[in-house]
């Protein structure tokens, strides 16, 4: 018993001093998605994956030119060419919007990144990451793709989510984590006033 509370007890301690490197690692986490996906939005295939999101916004829907039902006649699978299509997208903003989201999206990340060095620069960028993820959950309310439809089969609807449902509800983590790295940016920027 002894011997199984010193390793406990060593075990905590251990777990203890890793509370700062896992604040920089969330930080780490949320630049690499950011900047990953912030890239992949100048490429046309992700570009034409989001605009049901979008479409459906009633934040981000006058970034487009065609109105909200009208993407579903000309959506394209990933990977798939279709010069019409592709018109139609470029007709509605699709591409240069998505192109624009990606730079901020990775502007995002990069100032949540600098946070390990810079904790004013790194507050701002977990600020911005957290109004983004509320954003984009959102989308689980305005976007009707992100719930199961209903095909004849008694599983559809809330709360069973659709692939695109699922993608964002991992947003949750991502807005956990934008939380906690503004705080430590929060709490790091008050003990240097105080000291």
């Amino acid at each position: 018993m002894n011997l199984f509370s010193t390793l406990a007890d060593r075990l905590l301690r251990f777990s203890a001093s890793l509370k700062d490197l896992g604040i920089h690692l969330i930080r780490v986490a949320i630049f690499v998605i950011f900047a990953w996906i912030g890239g992949l939005k100048f490429y046309n295939y992700e570009a034409e994956g989001i605009v049901h999101f979008v479409a459906n916004s009633p934040f981000m829907s006058f970034f487009y030119t065609k109105d909200a039902p009208e993407y579903k006649e000309f959506k394209l699978k990933e990977g798939e060419v279709d010069a019409a299509k592709q018109q139609w997208h470029e007709e509605n903003n699709t591409y240069v919007f998505s192109k624009g989201l990606g730079i901020a999206i990775m502007a995002f990340g990069v100032l949540t990144l600098l946070g390990i060095f810079w904790p004013k620069v790194g507050f701002v960028g977990a600020g911005l990451v957290f109004l983004m993820t509320l954003g984009t959950l959102s989308f689980l309310v305005t976007t009707p793709e992100c719930w199961v439809p209903d095909l004849g089969g008694p599983e559809h609807g809330f709360p069973m989510l659709s692939g695109a449902g699922r993608l964002v509800i991992k947003d949750v983590c991502i807005l956990a984590g934008a939380v906690v790295v503004a705080a430590d940016c929060a709490q790091r920027i008050l003990k240097k006033k105080q000291g």
